[in-house]
Order: structure tokens, then C-alpha cells, then sequence
């Protein structure tokens, strides 16, 4: 299977005993919508299961039509990456359709021309369900398309950096020691981006860049680089269930916690978390130089969209949008 995940280990890490989280019993009263709910936010962040980037519950297998069309996908965004003549591009994925919570965009990485695994992989937080634990994966392009839900439709969003800025985030990127002192012991699919008790993909992706543009060690890595962050204007996304009552469920999710959240947050029944969207949002207003590519395919074409503006849903092309059709 193309984009098999090179894992990364935490040098002189200290092990430290194992806490398995285990769902309890499901309500039996909960309605369906909660339980979507659930699903939707457990899936912001996907996970790596026997050797493979995708969700612990194991999905249904691409066709050989559909992998056609991903590796044909994954062919224009590398495609798009080596134009570009960039170091490296801030790289967001569609998953699970998180449209129900008005997002596109769930799972972000950074992808690197240098990177060891491969020209382009992107060096990226999963949970690694065996091991119950978040790690860093390198994966290339191929598997990275691979991990979504509708193989019939995906997105990947591209961020290229003003030179000045993509340099000292490469650095540290390919720095295996110091990236991985960015890795928190915990992972949560919702973690609050200004505690270091938990962090989700995302969440690594936000404090790399903070490390990379001026964030110190006092206080160690996360610690440092959340602060900057606070004090840069970094919003996080803010996710709203509203009547699907979420936050009851917390105590049968094993990716879902309510621990490192404000109180308010959770009277409000509010979450705040790092998401693509507000990754890209911070670096737009930090960097208006950046420069945004949007991708998507169906079953019949390929649509690439240049701007900081979205592509329309069904990946539809819009006015000056490169269209290639896959005959």
C-alpha cells in the first residue's frame, strides 16, 4: 500500500506505564444525533492502526477505481508542491465530513521537500491506537490522500510560507529531537490549545510554528511555544454541538476529554481546538505573503483553486480554476 508511515521515536524518552482508555457502555437512550455528534469530533484527528494512517475503527477499502483516483490526486498535489518551489507547505486533509460542525478540514502536517521518508511526506501527530499513545509519523503523499472517509471526494489545502518564515519552520521540522520535544504525553481529539495536558495533530502542527517563530524554552517546549502563541493572537477554532449534548458523552469516548477545558467552555458546552481552519487563519493574518492552494477531486475531475478563499462544496470549479478531468 503506497504511503506506508515511517514512525518517529522520542529520543531518551522515559517510558512510562501504560493507561488504556477504554470506552464504557454506550447510553441506551442516546439519540442518534448525539452519537454523530461524538463521532464527528472523535475524528478530528485521525489515528494509526497496524501500520496505517486512518482511524482505530477500521473503514471499508478503496476500490481499485477509487485508488486510482487518489494516486492520480496525490500525483497533482505533489505535482503543485514541486511548482512551487517552496522548502515546504503547511498541508491540511479532509477526513470524516465534519460539515455538520462547519468545518472542511480536520487533520493538518506540515510537508517537506526534504523530508527523509520521501520528497514531499508530510511529517505529521497521529494516536497511535496500539500503542495508545500519540506519535509522529512520516507518510508520503499517497497514503496521506488515502486517509479519508469518501475516497469519492477529498480536499488537501496547501500554505506556502514567505521564504524568511518557511526557513526556521523547516528547521526545526526536520530536527527529529527537537520536534519531538513538541510531542505531549497525551493525546485528545479536542484538546484545548492552552494546556499541556493533551494535544491533538493539530495542536503539534500550532506549537512547531510557534518554536520555529519566536517562542522560548522557559517553562519547557509546549509550555513556551502555547504562550507565544496567546500572546501572537492565535484563535483556536471553536466548536459548538450545541443540542447534540456532546460533553455528556465524554465519559464513553476514549479520544474525547473535558479535563483541560475552562470551566466556562464547559458550561457553555463550547470547545475550543486547534484546526486547520485556525492554523491558516493565524498564519494569513501573521504572513499575508503566504500563499493558499486548495485541491479537491470527485469521481470525474480534479480542481485546483489558487487564494485564501474556498473552493464551493462538491468541488466545484469556480471561475479560473484549473479543472483536469480523470477520463
Amino acid at each position: 500500500m503506497p504511503g506506508s508511515p515511517e514512525r518517529l521515536e522520542r529520543p531518551e524518552r522515559p517510558e512510562r506505564p501504560e493507561r488504556p482508555e477504554r470506552p464504557g457502555p454506550e447510553p441506551s437512550a442516546a439519540p442518534w444525533r448525539r452519537v454523530l455528534s461524538a463521532l464527528l469530533l472523535s475524528a478530528l484527528c485521525g489515528a494509526a492502526q497496524a501500520g496505517m494512517l486512518r482511524y482505530c475503527d477500521r473503514h471499508a477499502e478503496p476500490t481499485a477505481q477509487q485508488k486510482d483516483v487518489l494516486l492520480r490526486f496525490a500525483a497533482v498535489v505533489k505535482t503543485e508542491l514541486e511548482a512551487s518551489g517552496a522548502p515546504l507547505a503547511l498541508i491540511a486533509r479532509s477526513g470524516l465530513d465534519l460539515g455538520r460542525l462547519g468545518l472542511r478540514y480536520s487533520h493538518s502536517g506540515v510537508s517537506l521537500r526534504r523530508n527523509p521518508e520521501a520528497p514531499w511526506a508530510v511529517r505529521q501527530l497521529y494516536f497511535a491506537c496500539d500503542e495508545k499513545r500519540p506519535r509522529l509519523f512520516d507518510q508520503g503523499m499517497a497514503g496521506f490522500v488515502m486517509g479519508v472517509d469518501d475516497a469519492n471526494l477529498g480536499y488537501v489545502s496547501l500554505v506556502f510560507l514567505p521564504t524568511a518564515a518557511a526557513a526556521p519552520v523547516e528547521a526545526l521540522a526536520l530536527d527529529d529531537r527537537a520536534a519531538l520535544g513538541l510531542l505531549g504525553a497525551d493525546y485528545s481529539a479536542n484538546a484545548y490549545p492552552f494546556s499541556t495536558r493533551f494535544q491533538n495533530c493539530n495542536q503539534w502542527l500550532a506549537e512547531l510554528l510557534a518554536g520555529a517563530w519566536g517562542a522560548g524554552a522557559e517553562g519547557g517546549a509546549r509550555a513556551a511555544a502555547q504562550a507565544w502563541l496567546r500572546r501572537n493572537g492565535y484563535a483556536p477554532t471553536i466548536i459548538d454541538p450545541g443540542a447534540l449534548h456532546l460533553m455528556a458523552l465524554t465519559p464513553f469516548l476514549p479520544w474525547i476529554h473535558n479535563a483541560d477545558h475552562p470551566t466556562a467552555e464547559i458550561e457553555r458546552r463550547v470547545y475550543s481546538v486547534s484546526m486547520p481552519a485556525s492554523i491558516e487563519a493565524f498564519v494569513h493574518a501573521r504572513l499575508p505573503a503566504a500563499r493558499r492552494v486548495e485541491l479537491c477531486h470527485d469521481t470525474q475531475r480534479i480542481v485546483v483553486h489558487r487564494g485564501w478563499d474556498d473552493l464551493a462544496p462538491g468541488c466545484v470549479p469556480g471561475s479560473g480554476d484549473e479543472v483536469i478531468a480523470l477520463d
